[in-house]
Parts: structure tokens; C-alpha cells; sequence
């Protein structure tokens, strides 16, 4: 049923009927408002039974998650920008088990300077821990891919994040439907966990290995990651047949089946983006938008097929490695055909918004050949700020 609510509060919600039996928790803006519903649902006795761990970081809480699941409970947490990056050191262990871990990341961009507002910044640093990525585009998206995330999780043996924009999804209130207990049950059957602790038989887990095994190990967590991506497209085509909406899945491709140029982006960006498209659609511009829904495992071939045949690409990054340039934008030159340009560029880092006249004018630029191919445009950059430095800069004599 519908009901108007909180982004943070339908997701807790969306948790709590997925029935955890281990929540570990640690405050940070702005997964906040996650963590605290589950603590009052707890408490109130909605969420019976489950173990609310109050922890003393964000890697107390990962590792209070890892310890739980390895237990045989079906365990939760929550976290954020440096959160993340505290638990930096448990997120391999967690993959590395092979244990089904479901965490929300709100997405917030990483220090210094501090800024508590969104971008990907967060989770892309991670990319690589060996985690499950699925980024919603909405707050309605957020509540399923977290239902669909634990079926994954525990039809794979391996952690998810669900990543959702910080502030802009975490705190919209709008109208979402979070699913009634009885049809989360019916889609998510009781945890049955692979592999667990038992003190009537007990094993080491985690152990040393030297280069004899490492290499197989390693093997295997990258072959699993790659099986997933079958699963993830009929976890999310067992959704739809329950709920009736289409959510989740690999990619989401929009208008891009005639498009001369289509913008690629994760998040809740996708909005603004088919928005635009929609606008440009009305002036004769055939574009088109293609979200990633998926970033990890990275689905090659999907994004492959959505992406051939278009002549041009826009790539939305959100997030910068710096010393290299982008990161969503080098998974799609990689994947995209010869016949495709692809062109990069930076744009909302710290919060700063995605607007459709910036996006429209990237469609516009690009078209009309006024945006280089292979250089990494910054969209919005105040290029005077940024000269101003490196003039000072220059001027700085080294004792």
C-alpha cells in the first residue's frame, strides 16, 4: 500500500520484513534515520526476534556482521562515506567467506574537505572488496533492491550493498509502497545459510594461506561475482512476476532504441536524465538514458548490447579517481563497441546538484561537436577558483 513516508523510513521498514535476525548499528549522516527506525521497531517489538547491536564504529559493526552471519543469522548494517572506509579492512573478510551480508550504503561523498552531501564517491572506492553493487534510482527502487538484495545474498553466499543517494533519496519523503509481511515471506524464503559455525563441529575459518591456495581463492570470489550477474536479473524478474513492478535488474535502458546520443548514469540522477530525454525528445533530439542499476559485478554484455549501434555516449561520473580520471565511465569505454564515442564527464561531486539545462547541454554539446572526445570534462567547474590556485601554487617556493 502506498503511503507517504521517509526514504530512510521505508527502507528500515523494507528490512524489518525481511526479518534480520541480527542488526548491528552505527550512526553516520545520512544512513542515520536507517538505523534509528530499525532500533524503534525493535524496541516496539515489530522486528521479533533480532539482536540490535549497538557498536562502537562502523568496523565493529561490519565485524559484529560478519561474526552473526558466519553464526547462521541473517544479519544487517548500514553506513556511509568514512563509515565505509572504516570498515575498509572487514569488507574483503566479509566477501572472502563468502558470507550473505545485506548494507545499505547511503551514498556521501568522502573527506577532505569534509561534505556530508552525495555522491558515489563512498561506495566506488570499494568497488573492488568483492561486494555486490546495486544502485537505486528512486526510493521505491531502494525498497526493493534491498528485498532483492537479501534473496541474493543468500542464494549466492556473498555480501550486498544497496546504494542509495544520500539526502536526496535518504531524506525525500514521497509516496512508496513498502510490501506487506505476507508477500516478503512468499518472496524471501526463511535463512538457510550455506555454511555456519557449529560448536558441536568445529572449523577455522578466515585461516592463513599461503601461494599454494590464494590464487584459487581469489578465482573462485571472481567467479562467483560473474555467475551472479544470471541472478541478478531473475531475482529481479522473480520481483516483478510478485509485486508487478519492474525494479532491479542489470540495466535500465530508456528511449534508446533510435537514440543518436544516450546518458549513462547510476542513482538518482536517472530521473533528471529521462526528464531531459523527454524534453529533447519533443524538440526532434533522439536521446536516450541508460542506467546502471548493477555496477558490480559490472555487466558487461548487457551494457554492451544496450550501447550497440549508438553512435554517441555520455558517461555521468559522480565519483573521480583521482590520478586516473573516471571510474563509471572507464567500465563503459571498456565495454562500448568501436563505434561508439564515448565521452566522459564529472559532474555533482559533493552534492552539487545534476540539473536537466547542465544535462541538456551536454546533449546539446556533444551533438554539436563542441565537447572533445577521451578529455575528462568537469561540468560546473568554476575554472577561475581552480586557476587562481594553481597560480598560487606555482608561486609557492619549496624551503
Amino acid at each position: 500500500m502506498l503511503r507517504q513516508v521517509e526514504g530512510s523510513r521505508a527502507v528500515a521498514d523494507a528490512v524489518a520484513r525481511c526479518r534480520p535476525a541480527v542488526v548491528a548499528a552505527y550512526p553516520i549522516s545520512p544512513q542515520t534515520h536507517i538505523v534509528e527506525g530499525l532500533s524503534d521497531l525493535v524496541t516496539t517489538g515489530d522486528l521479533a526476534p533480532c539482536e540490535y547491536l549497538m557498536v562502537e564504529s562502523e568496523f565493529g559493526a561490519l565485524s559484529a556482521c560478519i561474526g552473526a552471519s558466519a553464526a547462521g543469522a541473517r544479519t544487517y548494517t548500514a553506513t556511509s562515506s568514512q563509515g565505509l572506509l572504516f570498515m575498509a579492512e572487514a569488507l574483503p573478510n566479509a566477501s572472502g567467506l563468502g558470507l550473505p551480508i545485506v548494507m545499505t550504503v547511503a551514498n556521501r561523498a568522502l573527506g577532505a574537505p569534509i561534505n556530508i552531501w552525495n555522491d558515489h564517491s563512498d561506495a566506488l572506492s570499494q568497488r573492488d572488496a568483492g561486494w555486490l553493487q546495486l544502485f537505486a534510482s528512486s526510493n521505491q527502487e531502494a525498497v526493493d533492491l534491498h528485498l532483492q538484495a537479501f534473496a541474493l545474498a543468500e542464494r549466492l553466499s556473498v555480501p550486498v550493498m544497496v546504494c542509495m543517494d544520500g539526502f536526496v533519496l535518504t531524506h525525500a519523503m514521497e509516496e512508496i509502497d513498502v510490501p506487506e509481511q505476507d508477500a516478503v515471506d512468499a518472496f524471501l524464503p526463511a535463512f538457510a545459510p550455506r555454511q555456519w559455525l557449529d560448536p558441536d563441529d568445529p572449523v577455522t575459518i578466515g585461516a592463513m594461506v599461503g601461494p599454494g591456495q590464494f590464487t584459487e581463492v581469489k578465482y573462485l570470489m571472481a567467479r562467483r561475482q560473474q555467475a551472479a550477474l544470471a541472478d541478478i536479473a531473475e531475482v529481479a524478474a522473480e520481483f516483478e512476476s510478485t509485486f508487478g513492478r519492474e525494479s532491479g535488474g542489470l540495466v535500465r535502458p530508456y528511449r534508446i532504441d533510435d537514440a543518436e546520443v544516450v546518458l549513462v548514469a547510476m542513482g538518482s540522477a536517472l530521473g533528471t536524465a529521462a526528464d531531459v530525454v523527454d524534453a529533447l525528445r519533443e524538440e526532434g533530439i533522439a536521446a536516450g538514458v541508460l542506467g546502471i542499476t548493477c555496477y558490480r559485478p559490472w555487466p558487461h554484455e548487457a551494457v554492451r548490447e544496450a550501447l550497440r549501434g549508438i553512435p554517441r555516449a555520455i558517461v555521468v561520473n559522480r565519483a573521480i579517481a583521482v590520478g586516473s580520471g573516471s571510474i563509471l565511465g572507464q567500465d563503459v569505454r571498456l565495454t562500448a563497441s568501436p563505434g561508439t564515442e564515448v565521452h566522459d564527464v564529472v559532474m555533482g561531486l559533493g552534492g552539487r546538484p545534476v540539473t536537466r539545462a547542465g544535462l541538456r547541454q551536454l546533449v546539446l554539446d556533444v551533438l554539436h561537436g563542441r565537447l572533445p572526445r577521451g578529455a575528462l570534462h568537469y561540468v560546473d567547474l568554476d575554472e577561475t577558483v581552480a586557476a587562481d590556485e594553481i597560480a598560487r601554487e606555482a608561486e609557492v617556493t619549496v624551503p
